[in-house]
């Protein structure tokens, strides 16, 4: 299978803050690939360079086979976007934002009203075509934003947290959405998101955190890299009873969150009444579970993704630069 995204040592700056280090990856035709990371991990950066929104620093990548700093005009009319924000013109309606940019992109007009209806009936809009905007609820405008993504037929489709915001029920139609379409459309889907549950339905993951990636693989495969199952508990004495961890299961590394010591083992199950026995520490609370994302981006980054939340426009004030 071609691949229709391919990057090889990105690297952005802004003065002295590097937003993006050197990333290498490539996503395969027809796939859906996910950046899994916090606000100001390098995510947004990246889908811009892309997008070909911002020029990158260093390195190269091409998208659907063009190069994104010297084929520009190419690589804007293969691909569809949906931002973090609304970028919807509020004043018009559906049928109107879309009719614009089916102009701006050159779409035939024996074939754009046909695409518009298409599109609008498949978001579930067509009966509010003629309504302005800005009635539309924010789940109303963000499928209004997939079908113009789409209209002038994108062989990618970039989704920068196409749910950022929305409550869970809305989250959940709008994937209902992208997975109908994707199917239908035969679309490579690329989306950033913070959103564990979002992640995975990607069938592979690039986990990113302070502009590296620092892990890539499916899903399953990035929980097995854990090591195994988690252990939680709580005890009166942390370090004491992390001093026994260490007598007794040298091979096991434990963090601390908030309190809670935290390992992996394999078969934890097995693994779990021994310990409670055994272990010459009082036990207040204990529990078992499979391996998360979440723990997947603390194994390898050593904090959680919500506690690595940093606003990226702050950071990059704090550079003395903005994006331009």
């Amino acid at each position: 299978m071609s691949n229709a995204i391919e990057v090889r040592g990105l690297r952005r700056e802004f003065g002295k803050l590097t937003a993006v280090k050197d990333v290498s990856f490539e996503v395969s035709a027809g796939e859906l690939f996910g950046f899994l990371g916090p606000n100001g991990a390098g995510k947004t950066t990246t889908i811009n360079v892309l997008c070909t929104l911002l020029r990158p620093t260093a390195g190269s990548a091409t998208v659907n086979g063009y190069d994104v700093v010297r084929q520009r005009s190419q690589v804007r009319r293969s691909i569809g976007l949906v931002f973090q924000q609304t970028t919807l013109d509020e004043h018009l309606s559906a049928e109107q934002n879309l009719r614009f940019h089916a102009y701006a992109y050159g779409v035939p007009g024996d074939v754009r009203e046909a695409r518009i209806k298409d599109l609008l009936t498949m978001v579930e809009l067509w009966d509010r075509r003629k309504g302005s905007v800005r009635t539309f609820s924010g789940g109303m405008k963000r499928r209004l934003e997939i079908a113009r993504g789409l209209l002038h037929h994108p062989r990618v489709l970039f989704l920068d947290e196409p749910t950022l915001g929305l409550d869970p029920q809305t989250r959940r139609h709008i994937w209902e959405y992208l997975l109908r379409l994707r199917e239908s459309e035969k679309l490579t889907l690329f989306l950033t998101t913070q959103y564990l549950d979002e992640a995975e339905y990607c069938a592979r993951i690039a986990i990113i955190d302070r502009g590296e990636i620092v892990a890539l693989d499916t899903p399953d495969g990035l929980k097995r890299s854990t090591g195994g199952d988690v252990i939680s508990f709580t005890t009166p004495d942390v370090h004491a009873a992390l001093l026994a961890l260490d007598e007794r299961h040298a091979g096991v590394e434990p963090q601390v969150l908030d309190g809670t010591i935290r390992f992996h083992v394999a078969a934890g199950d097995k693994f779990l009444p021994e310990f409670v026995r055994s272990f010459p520490q009082p036990i207040e609370t204990i529990s078992l579970r499979r391996p998360s994302l979440d723990d997947v981006f603390l194994t390898l980054t050593g904090h959680e993704i919500r506690d690595a939340e940093l606003d990226s426009r702050q950071q990059l004030l704090q550079a003395g630069r903005g994006f331009h």
